[in-house]
């Protein structure tokens, strides 16, 4: 995500978990689905694991945005 949201309590972090996830899901999602009908075993491979990628940097990206401040 480009733009920096606050995270102020557990509702704004649920928030940015939904948003996150309907962008990962629409973006790697959308990719993971065309590989496993139209590609071979290596394209549904290499599609998970850019999914698996995107949610590992939104997760760091949060932690690193928790961490800024010690």
């Amino acid at each position: 995500m480009e733009e920096q949201i606050q995270i102020g309590n557990r509702g704004d972090f649920g928030q940015w978990a939904i948003e996150v996830a309907k962008l990962i899901v629409s973006e790697q999602g959308f990719e993971l689905a065309r590989s496993a009908r139209d590609g071979d075993e290596n394209d549904v491979r290499a599609a998970g694991a850019a999914l698996g990628q995107a949610i590992t940097n939104a997760l760091m990206e949060v932690y690193d945005g928790l961490t800024d401040g010690e």
